[in-house]
């Protein structure tokens, strides 16, 4: 496991900004999750990845996007990695009210960003110890040490958001509505198998 991370270490950029998607292509390899979700994946993608359907700030059209998601106590969380800088961040600031999906299913939720001290640090502790290399990754590209006290100095810094429950409406979530093409593709490949010879 040591190797593995230590290679993954090398992989990766020192700085979150050199991946951030800029280009098109960028984003639409970012979108791929999404595209998985609609092809019926979401069961699978769902223990790892969350869905999440907000409302644009300026446009008033839903917008998703795929996060990992960390499970602590109940509560689902993200960090936002790129900082304010995203836009579904920026999207999620104006209109909390969002719609996840995830392994558990379909959930209306309130995002709120994580404020209080001891849930920041208990989130980050834990996450540390699940993925120490992912997690010392974003705080080497923000200049930050992985220590209570440099993490409360820098906490604007750091974003998480928590998912509550809300029965207020949120937008509708993503639909599996191209799980159509997988028994198409099984008819076609059916009828273009090459048929046996008589002897």
């Amino acid at each position: 496991m040591n190797r593995i991370n230590a290679t993954i270490k090398k992989i990766l950029p020192k700085n979150l900004q050199e991946i951030y998607p800029d280009t098109q292509f960028e984003k639409f390899l970012f979108e791929l999750p999404m595209l998985a979700w609609r092809l019926g994946f979401g069961p699978l993608l769902g223990r790892y990845l969350m869905v999440i359907t907000h409302i644009g700030r300026k446009t008033g059209v839903s917008r998703r996007t795929a996060v990992e998601y960390h499970t602590m106590n109940g509560m689902k969380y993200i960090p936002c990695a790129f900082g304010i800088k995203t836009q579904w961040y920026r999207n999620i600031l104006a209109n909390p009210r969002v719609t996840i999906q995830t392994a558990d299913g379909t959930e209306n939720m309130v995002a709120v960003r994580v404020s209080d001290d001891n849930e920041l640090i208990y989130i980050i502790e834990t996450i540390l110890n699940k993925n120490p290399t992912m997690m010392n990754w974003y705080f080497n590209s923000l200049g930050i040490k992985p220590t209570q006290k440099d993490i409360l100095d820098h906490k604007k810094e750091i974003i998480f958001l928590r998912f509550d429950p809300t029965s207020d409406p949120t937008p509708r979530g993503l639909e599996v509505d191209l799980a159509w093409i997988w028994p198409l593709l099984l008819l076609f490949t059916i009828l273009r198998r090459p048929k046996r010879k008589k002897r």
